[in-house]
């Protein structure tokens, strides 16, 4: 009994030593009904990235929505048809008549962006193999001046076939301007079997990245590039989304879809 007590003690003493150093200025605790806040979310449209198998489709329930206190990101099997189809053409979001998954990738773009601080997620991740679950940023000028120039911050990814790895990594250009990228990678028990917070705190000299209390990986930010060009000394925006299939996923198991993706509070605290 003493024995627990102690511990009890010892992580209130830690969670009030954390609520010390931070103070919160951006949430969402997903306590409402319905679409994604308009105010604070916007979406990726499309067939987007990496060759991947869904359309993200735009303010649809059925992809994305609110319930029972969740922001809920689902992934189905469905054909969808591609407006951005040509007949011939050997563009891969193009060459498409028909999206076979459909699903949904929130973003804060043009809403909310941040330098430094401590960004956290508590989320619930998808089990089926071919998903590619990710909380991530990406450097708010990336359309002036391009990826990877703009840095990009992968806060969690999460593939369907590696079931026991969680993935924490920076992307950011080398010295001659080719995509470069430093991370970690956590082994734990069935991450995708409950709710589990996903967090990077962010300064001026390293970020570190934790699962839940853990800290598994430390990047120091002149690792890319010294000085004030550094992309990670300059604001990125949010995004949530749940990929199916492309270049790093093998298999895709179509009977293990829909596929639920819940994120229960996504908070965003600068140092006090």
């Amino acid at each position: 009994m003493k024995t627990t007590l102690l511990a009890l003690l010892g992580s209130t003493l830690a969670l009030l030593a954390q609520d010390a150093r931070w103070e919160l200025v951006w949430a969402d605790e997903f306590d409402y009904t319905g679409l994604p806040d308009a105010t604070k979310w916007g979406y990726e449209v499309g067939f987007v990235r990496n060759q991947e198998r869904q359309y993200y489709t735009k303010a649809r329930k059925k992809n994305a929505r609110v319930e029972n206190g969740h922001l809920v990101i689902e992934a189905h099997k469905e054909a969808f048809a591609n407006p951005r189809y040509k007949k011939g053409s050997k563009r891969w979001h193009e060459a498409r008549k028909n999206a076979e998954y459909t699903a949904a990738s929130l973003i804060t773009l043009n809403r909310a962006s941040w330098r430094y601080g401590r960004i956290e997620v508590r989320a619930k991740l998808p089990k089926a193999k071919g998903s590619w679950p990710a909380i991530w940023m990406l450097g708010t000028n990336h359309t002036k001046i391009g990826y990877p120039f703009c840095g990009e911050i992968d806060i969690m990814e999460f593939v369907g076939h590696r079931p026991d790895v969680v993935l924490g990594t920076m992307h950011f250009p080398d010295a001659k301007g080719k995509h470069k990228s430093s991370g970690g990678r956590l082994k734990t028990a069935a991450p995708a079997d409950d709710f589990h917070i996903y967090a990077i705190e962010w300064n001026e000299q390293r970020i570190d990245f934790f699962f839940d209390k853990e800290r598994y990986f430390t990047f120091p930010l002149d690792k890319a590039n010294v000085g004030k060009d550094n992309p990670f000394r300059k604001p990125f925006y949010l995004l949530i989304n749940y990929a199916v299939g492309g270049t790093w996923i093998p298999d895709i198991d179509p009977s293990a879809f829909p596929s639920r993706y819940l994120i229960d509070y996504v908070r965003v605290y600068r140092a006090k």
